[in-house]
């Protein structure tokens, strides 16, 4: 048996086996990754070559291809990428200088998480709905995990909807003042959690109100009739009622006329006859003053009732064959318009009276002033003679 092992044939065939062995293991390994390794963008990346014995040259490929990024490889086989980007990430393996792989591995590339910025809604009294917006793009797989609580009480969790990124909160407990809120995101470079302080009396914001309707009333050109129902997230109608405000515009006016009402329904008593209006209701808590209104419904036009005007008879051809016997309107119509013509003449003679009138006046006023003044001359007159002979009587000798 030491005979045949040591035959020239056998040791033949045990050569050409292991050969076959080794490709094939380099073959497989060629086409799997055996793990993955996640670097920080625009940072120096290091990856190790596994088994390499030290001093040994090997060979870096990525994505089965000798050309790298800017990188260097120490003695020990270690590839280092400097400044890593984007284009960096990929399948990196690692051969010998027989072209044996030694080792592969996948790269991804990105950023730690960095902190949230969260809103929070109260659409009712039953849900709590917070929603969240990544500041910075982390480019790798990311969980959120979320929890709340009260004052002095333990940490609760929200329910998660990572693909939406949003988290709810069923039946909170509203007699609390305040709540805690803890989101952490997290990924393969590390976690970051986030909180905020939410007020549920200062958030609760019903949806806006449903089946908003608006028609005319019959018989009432200036009234509207505006009916809605309560939205269908707010379930508990009778303990926790909402009130709900109206209002309304011609179509064109940048001025609202508002209202507010407890019902479902209300009558505009003061729409403009012959307009279309604008209509809109939100809704808000009844009892709960802290709370938000509702968005507005969407706009909704409606005209009020209005009576139809008769249109106008059609003008028929002239007939071939005149009737004998003609109407008498036109006739009314000649003597409306000698009416109008002697209207016409009267006002016009009123017209003239009154321009002799204003001449007369006038005449009489400026005939006064001139009397007026010639009898005043004549007084200056007179008081100037007497004058004059007082003078030449003291000045004669006694």
């Amino acid at each position: 048996m030491p005979g045949l092992l040591s035959s020239p044939a056998c040791l033949t065939v045990i050569w050409f086996l292991s050969w076959s062995l080794c490709l094939s293991h380099a073959q497989i390994w060629t086409n799997e990754v055996s793990g993955v390794q996640y670097g920080r963008l625009e940072s120096n990346v290091t990856l190790a070559c596994g088994r390499s014995p030290l001093r040994t040259p090997v060979e870096w490929r990525l994505n089965h291809n000798s050309a790298l990024p800017w990188h260097k490889v120490t003695s020990d086989g270690t590839l280092v990428l400097l400044h890593a980007d984007q284009s960096a990430q990929g399948n990196y393996s690692c051969y010998d200088n027989r072209g044996l792989l030694l080792h592969s591995i996948k790269l991804m590339l990105g950023y730690p998480p960095g902190r949230l910025s969260v809103s929070c809604r109260v659409p009712n009294h039953r849900l709590v709905r917070c929603s969240w917006v990544q500041p910075v793009k982390t480019f790798l797989p990311t969980k959120y995990y979320a929890s709340y609580k009260g004052m002095g009480q333990d940490w609760r969790p929200c329910v998660v909807d990572a693909s939406l990124k949003r988290c709810d909160i069923i039946l909170p407990t509203f007699w609390q003042a305040a709540h805690s809120l803890n989101i952490t995101e997290s990924n393969p470079l590390g976690s970051t959690p986030t909180f905020k302080m939410i007020r549920l009396h200062q958030l609760l914001k019903p949806d806006p109100p449903e089946s908003v309707l608006v028609k005319g009333e019959d018989g009432f050109p200036t009234r509207l009739e505006v009916s809605w129902s309560y939205p269908s997230s707010w379930p508990i109608h009778t303990a926790f009622p909402l009130i709900f405000h109206i209002r309304y515009r011609p179509l064109g006016s940048t001025h609202w006329s508002q209202i507010e009402s407890s019902e479902r329904s209300v009558v505009l008593v003061d729409a403009l006859a012959g307009h279309p209006h604008q209509v809109q209701v939100r809704a808000q808590d009844a009892v709960n003053s802290e709370s938000q209104w509702s968005d507005w419904s969407p706009l909704l036009v409606a005209q009020p009732w209005g009576a139809y005007n008769t249109p106008e008879p059609s003008r028929e051809p002239d007939d071939p064959y005149p009737d004998p016997f003609p109407d008498p309107k036109p006739e009314t119509s000649t003597a409306k318009s000698q009416n109008c013509g002697v209207e016409e003449q009267g006002n016009l003679g009123l017209v003239i009276l009154l321009v002799l009138f204003s001449v007369v006046i006038f005449t009489t006023v400026l005939t006064l002033v001139l009397v007026m003044w010639v009898r005043q001359r004549r007084r200056d007159h007179v008081t100037k003679q007497e004058l004059t002979s007082m003078v030449k009587m003291k000045s004669m000798p006694i």
